[in-house]
C-alpha cells in the first residue's frame, strides 16, 4: 500500500515517541475494564461455522450442474455462488449466535450473564466534548436536536464536565447566516450555561468531515479527555452520554465505544418500515457482531465516544495515491479510524443495548439509494486498504464485508443473468443425446429436482431464518415495546413482504452503483434529505424506467422460451416492474400514518417516548429565527496540537506518545 504523506513529520513523531515511555497499566484499574473471554477463538469459531456451510451450499450447486456436464456458464455461476454463499453464511451465523446470546441473556463479550457496567451514581472526573459536525443542513432540525442534547446534560449532576461544539462546514450563505442567528437564539435560551456551548464555522472546508473534526481536535482537543460525535440528525439522552463518558474514564485502554443509533421520527411508509426493521433486528444482530469482533468494533461515524489523544495520535488520514476508486481522499473514514486505533493497541467496543441513542433515516427509496451511492464508493475504497500494515483480522473483515454488502448485489445480478443465458441456450438448441462415436445408449438430460429444492430451501433459510428468530425473540422478550404481540406480528409480516418486494430494486441500484464506482465515476458527498417528502411520479419513473424496461424484456423472453425459469424469476421481476409505484406509494406520509393507526410498524419510542425525543418533537413546532440578529460567537482559546498523518505502509506508532505542539497557529 503506497500513500502520499509527509515523511519528515512522521519521522519526527516516531523519534519523539521512542523517547516517551509507555504509560504503566494499573492492575486495579484493569478490573473495571470490559471483560473479555476467549476473544482469540471467536473468529476461529466463526470460520468453523461459515466454511462448512459455504462448502455445503457450493456442493449442492455443483451436484445440480454436474449430471449434464459443466459448461463455462455454469462454472462461472458456481464461482459466483460460492462467494455469495460465504457472505450469506457469515451474516446467518452472526444472527444465530446473537439470537441464542440474547435469548439466554448472555453478554457477547464476557459470555457471562452480566457485563461490568459503570456505576451510574459515580461523578465524572474529566472534561468531555459533545461535537456535532454539520454541512448545509436544515437549520431548524440541527439546532433543535443540538439543544435537546444540551438540555439533557445541562440538567444532570455532571453538567460542568461537558462542553458542546457545533462545527459547521456549511457553504450555503443563507444557511450559514441562519445557523448564526439560530445559535444566537440558542445562547440566549441557555442563559448561564451558554458559556459551555460554542459554534465554529470553517471558511475553508478542506477534507470534508475528516478535516472538520481534525481541526477541532488540533485546536481544542487537548482540553478534553474524549468527544461524543453526533451526526446532524442525532439525538442522545443524558443517561447514555454520561454512560459513554464513564466508560471512557473507567477503561483507560479503550479509545472508542460505539452505540447502536436507532432510527426514529419517521412518518412515511418506507421510513417507518426501515425504522421498525432496525428496532426489531438490531439488538440480535449487534450481539452476534459483538461476539466475533470483541474489542475490534467498528466505528459508524456518529453516536459514539472517542478518546481524543489516541484519535489524534493514530487517526490522521493520508491521501491515497492513485485514481478512484482506491486512490484519493479516504471517504468512509470511520471504518478506517477504528482500524487504526485498534492496530495501535487501543480497544474499541460496540454496546449492544439500544437505549438512548437515536438517528433519522431517509424517508423514501430514492433518498435511501442516493445515500447508499455515497457509501458504495467509500466502502469499495476499503478494499485497497486491506494490506495496511498491522491491521487486526476483525478490522480487515469489516473492510471486506462493508464492501461486499454492496458487491454482493452485483454478484447476485450476474448469477441471475448467467442462469438466464444458460437456460435460453439450452431452450433454443437441439440437445445431443449421443456425444461419442460408438455410444450405444443416449445420454439423457438430467434435472436434479431434489437438489434444486434442497438448495432453494437452504438459501431461503439463510435469508429468512435470522429474521424469523428476531421476530420470535421480540415476541418473547420485547413485545410490549412494539405495542403488544398482535401489533408486532402484523408489523413483522408486512416488513417481510416489503423486504422481498424492494430487494430487487436495491439489487439493481447497488449493482449499478458498484459498476459506476469501478469504472471511475465519483459522486459528491452532499447533505442528505432528512425530512419526509413524497416522491413525484416523474422522479419515481426517472429512477426506475431502465430497471422496469429490463424486467419486462427479461420476463417476456423467459416466459416464451423457458416458462419454468420465468416462475423462478417472478419475485425478482415483479419488484423491478412495479418499482415506480412502490417508490411513490411508500414515500407517502398519509400511508405511513394510516399504518401507525392500525398498529403496524410501532416502535418503543412511540409507545414510551423518552424525554430527549419529546424535547425534539415539541421544539420542532415552535422554532423560529425571525427576531434574532446574527452575532459571531466567541470561541475558546486554542490549545494547539498537531495531528500527524499516519504512514499506512509502516508499523503503527506506540500506543501512547506525546504529540508535537506548535507555538503559534493562525
Amino acid at each position: 500500500m503506497s500513500t502520499s504523506q509527509n515523511s519528515r513529520t512522521h519521522t519526527s513523531v516516531s523519534n519523539e515517541a521512542k523517547a516517551v515511555p509507555q504509560v504503566k497499566r494499573d492492575s486495579t484499574v484493569r478490573a473495571s475494564h470490559f471483560i473479555l473471554k476467549g476473544e482469540h477463538m471467536r473468529l476461529f469459531i466463526m470460520a468453523m461455522l461459515v466454511i462448512p456451510s459455504t462448502a455445503l451450499a457450493g456442493w449442492s450447486l455443483y451436484e445440480i450442474f454436474l449430471p449434464n456436464g459443466l459448461t463455462n456458464l455454469e462454472i462461472a455461476q458456481l464461482g459466483l455462488g460460492l462467494t455469495l454463499f460465504a457472505w450469506l453464511c457469515m451474516a446467518f451465523w452472526t444472527g444465530i449466535i446473537g439470537f441464542f446470546l440474547q435469548l439466554f441473556n448472555i453478554d457477547p463479550l464476557s459470555l457471562r450473564k452480566n457485563q461490568v457496567k459503570p456505576d451510574a451514581a459515580s461523578p465524572l472526573k474529566q472534561k468531555h466534548a459533545v461535537v456535532m459536525p454539520v454541512y448545509n443542513e436544515d437549520t431548524r432540525r440541527i439546532m433543535v436536536g443540538f439543544e435537546a442534547c444540551i438540555r439533557e446534560l445541562m440538567e444532570s449532576e455532571n453538567s460542568s464536565n461537558f462542553d458542546f461544539f457545533m462545527l459547521s462546514d456549511t457553504r450555503d450563505t443563507e444557511k450559514a447566516d441562519a445557523e448564526l442567528r439560530a445559535f444566537t437564539r440558542l445562547k440566549k435560551r441557555l442563559g448561564a450555561f451558554s458559556s459551555q456551548v460554542f459554534y465554529r464555522r470553517r471558511e475553508q472546508n478542506l477534507h470534508r468531515k475528516v478535516g472538520n473534526l481534525k481541526e477541532f481536535c488540533e485546536r481544542w482537543g487537548a482540553n478534553y479527555e474524549s468527544m461524543i460525535v453526533l451526526d446532524a440528525d442525532s439525538v442522545m439522552t443524558g443517561e447514555r452520554m454520561q454512560d459513554l463518558a464513564r466508560r471512557i474514564e473507567q477503561n483507560p485502554d479503550t479509545a472508542l465505544v460505539q452505540t447502536i443509533p436507532m432510527p426514529v421520527r419517521q412518518n412515511t411508509f418506507f421510513g417507518r418500515f426501515v425504522q421498525f426493521a432496525a428496532h426489531l433486528y438490531s439488538p440480535m444482530l449487534a450481539t452476534g457482531l459483538s461476539f466475533w469482533q470483541t474489542d475490534s468494533a467498528n466505528y459508524w461515524g456518529h453516536n459514539a465516544i472517542i478518546r481524543i489523544a489516541p484519535f489524534m495520535q493514530h487517526c490522521g488520514l493520508p491521501t491515497l495515491e492513485g485514481r478512484a476508486p482506491f486512490g484519493g481522499e479516504i471517504l468512509s473514514h470511520d471504518f478506517v479510524e477504528a482500524a487504526l486505533l485498534r492496530r495501535a493497541g487501543w480497544q474499541a467496543y460496540l454496546l449492544t443495548d439500544t437505549t438512548g441513542s437515536y438517528e433519522e433515516v431517509p424517508s423514501n427509496i430514492v433518498d435511501y439509494a442516493i445515500r447508499d451511492r455515497r457509501w458504495v464508493q467509500g466502502n469499495i475504497q476499503h478494499l485497497g486498504l486491506l494490506k495496511v500494515k498491522g491491521l487486526k483480522m476483525a478490522n480487515r473483515l469489516h473492510f471486506l464485508f462493508g464492501a461486499f454488502a454492496y458487491i454482493s448485489s452485483l454478484i447476485l445480478f450476474c448469477m441471475l443473468a448467467l442462469g438466464t443465458a444458460d437456460a435460453l441456450i439450452r431452450a433454443t438448441s437441439v440437445p445431443e443425446f449421443f456425444v461419442s462415436e460408438y455410444q450405444l445408449f443416449p445420454s439423457w438430460q438430467v434435472a436434479r429436482q431434489d437438489m434444486m429444492m434442497v438448495t432453494m430451501w437452504g438459501t431461503a433459510a439463510l435469508l429468512f431464518l435470522p429474521k424469523l428468530l428476531g421476530i420470535a425473540l421480540a415476541l418473547i422478550k420485547r413485545r410490549e415495546e412494539f405495542g403488544g404481540a398482535w401489533s408486532l406480528l402484523k408489523g413483522s409480516a408486512i416488513e417481510l413482504a416489503m423486504a422481498v418486494l424492494i430487494a430487487p430494486l436495491m439489487m439493481f441500484y447497488h449493482s449499478y452503483f458498484v459498476i459506476s464506482v469501478f469504472i471511475g465515476h465519483s459522486v459528491k458527498w452532499e447533505a442528505q434529505e432528512r425530512e419526509g417528502r413524497k416522491v413525484p411520479w416523474t422522479v419515481a419513473i426517472k429512477h426506475t424506467q431502465i430497471m422496469s424496461c429490463l424486467a419486462v424484456a427479461w420476463g417476456v423472453t423467459t416466459f416464451y422460451f423457458t416458462p419454468s425459469l420465468f416462475m423462478w424469476l417472478l419475485p425478482v421481476l415483479v419488484g423491478m416492474v412495479l418499482a415506480a409505484p412502490v417508490i411513490r406509494l411508500t414515500s407517502s406520509d398519509k400511508f405511513g400514518l394510516a399504518m401507525r393507526k392500525f398498529g403496524v410498524f410501532v416502535i418503543d419510542q412511540e409507545v414510551n417516548e423518552c424525554k430527549a425525543l419529546k424535547r425534539l418533537r415539541v421544539a420542532m413546532g415552535y422554532f423560529t429565527l425571525s427576531q434574532h440578529k446574527a452575532e459571531v460567537p466567541a470561541l475558546p482559546d486554542n490549545a494547539w496540537q498537531s495531528m500527524p498523518e499516519q504512514a499506512l505502509s509502516q508499523k503503527p506508532l506506540p500506543m501512547r506518545y506525546r504529540l508535537p505542539k506548535r507555538l503559534h497557529q493562525s
